[in-house]
């Protein structure tokens, strides 16, 4: 029977094979379609859609990768969602809708000047502006480049991303202008091995982000440096992460985790080196940080660090949104985003985050409330560094004791590294910004090693 079903294929294939014959001399006809229509001139030379309904972009008729990624991210359908918000009206349309926010343009365009469907949503053009140019002569020299910067020539957070997204209902530029984010420093900045953590541009070069940006020829100049502004951490074009985030929060790894990818330098130290831990809060979280003495056993991790507790990791509280009302009446005044990224940072009398320092009870334990109440998390907070002070003072006055009258057992000129250089470095984490919060067991666990493995070593 299988030889029979052999042969039976032949005369089929005789057929199929005459038939194809008999088309060689058909022609294919291709039809090119309309990729826009000639945009009004009030329009400012925006061009939106092909397509609103398919959501098919203009760009996209020849982006295709950028367009698809758009698609799934929360710019595509900013107009649906501000008409099923509940709270729609005029002046909220320009920043769900392509126009001269966001953009270089700076006179009314695209739908606030038209109102016409094929702008809304916001489109590939609400960043990088006008297109007609580009499409009439698709050339690099015509390329509609989106800028970098969010920061004006008076620093205030009114470019690119911040003509939108800021304001006493969504302040993310003005929070991020007012975060450690938002400044350049200019002795890191200024050395090449620490611009890939103290600059925008050396961040993106980290990442390996080669996208072209309207800063791009600038920032090569001494000096003129971008911060770590909106587009380092979120992907304009749509990412498989979360809010559009070039990598994931939810990584317990200093490789992957995107908060990582900085804050995690020199959490153990360098034997060649006498500076201390320097921004160590990654492994600190992870339980890995620090100066193991002999026999340490670890790692130690927090409930800060547990992906079960706190599956955001870092943004679990440093990333945390929160509304600020009247206590009276009971009416808004403002909404806190979290781009200060402070876990309890200062706030006013009426609640507001505020620039510090200040004490712990002057904070808002808001970021923690998922865990514990605000009164229970500022109790742990002094609980934890109270039990760590005597520890960090008694290590202290041992190290001291040694610096000064056992001078070589801190030279980093040679190859050993001592007890007396873990624990110089172990103390050096103890005191960093925030370390024992970020995880008490792990600190305290590192100091009492230490001072045992001291008083062992310098009898």
């Amino acid at each position: 029977m299988r030889g029979m079903g052999k042969l039976a294929i032949l005369p089929l294939l005789a057929v199929g094979l005459s038939t194809l014959a008999s088309c060689v001399d058909e022609k294919i006809v291709f039809r090119d379609r309309e990729l826009f229509e000639d945009p009004l001139t009030e329009a400012g030379s925006f061009l939106g859609y092909t397509s609103a309904e398919d959501k098919l972009t203009v760009c996209g008729n020849c982006h295709v990768g950028p367009q698809s990624e758009w698609e799934e991210t929360a710019h595509a359908s900013a107009w649906d969602g501000l008409q099923a918000s509940g709270g729609a009206q005029a002046f909220c349309e320009g920043c769900h809708t392509v126009s001269e926010m966001g953009n270089a343009v700076t006179v009314a365009a695209g739908h606030n000047a038209t109102g016409e469907e094929r702008y809304r949503d916001v489109q590939c053009e609400s960043c990088h502006g006008p297109g007609l140019t580009h499409v009439t002569d698709p050339s690099d020299a015509t390329v509609p480049m989106a800028q970098m910067a969010i920061l004006d020539a008076t620093s205030d957070p009114t470019l690119g991303c911040a003509q939108c997204h800021s304001g006493d209902h969504h302040p993310f530029a003005n929070e991020w202008a007012e975060s450690a984010h938002g400044s350049v420093n200019a002795y890191p900045a200024g050395r090449s091995e620490c611009e890939a953590c103290h600059t925008g541009e050396g961040a993106l070069a980290a990442f390996g982000v080669n996208t072209i940006y309207t800063e791009q020829m600038d920032v090569a100049l001494d000096g003129n440096h971008l911060p770590i502004t909106c587009a380092v951490c979120h992907d304009p074009h749509g990412s498989d992460f979360t809010a559009q985030l070039r990598f994931p929060i939810d990584a317990p790894s200093e490789d992957a985790n995107l908060c990582m990818k900085c804050h995690q330098k020199r959490g153990q130290p360098d034997p060649t080196s006498s500076r201390g831990p320097h921004s160590p809060e990654g492994p600190t979280l992870l339980g890995t940080a620090g100066w193991w003495p002999p026999d340490f056993t670890g790692p130690f991790v927090s409930t800060h660090g547990s992906l079960e507790e706190n599956p955001r990791l870092c943004a679990g509280c440093h990333v945390n949104s929160f509304e600020v009302t009247d206590e009276v009446t009971g009416d808004f005044v403002f909404s806190a985003t979290g781009h200060r990224f402070e876990a309890t940072p200062c706030v006013d009398a009426q609640g507001v985050p505020t620039a510090g320092p200040c004490a712990n009870s002057e904070k808002t334990y808001e970021a923690c409330t998922d865990c514990h109440s605000a009164t229970v998390a500022e109790q742990l907070v002094d609980q934890a560094e109270t039990s760590v002070a005597p520890l960090i003072a008694q290590l202290q006055a041992l190290v001291d004791d040694v610096e000064m009258n056992m001078p070589t057992e801190f030279d980093t000129s040679d190859s050993r590294y001592t007890v007396a250089e873990g624990s110089k470095f172990n103390l050096g984490l103890a005191e960093a910004a925030g370390a024992v919060v970020h995880n008490p067991f792990l600190i305290r666990a590192l100091l009492n090693a230490s001072i045992s493995a001291m008083q062992d070593e310098y009898p």
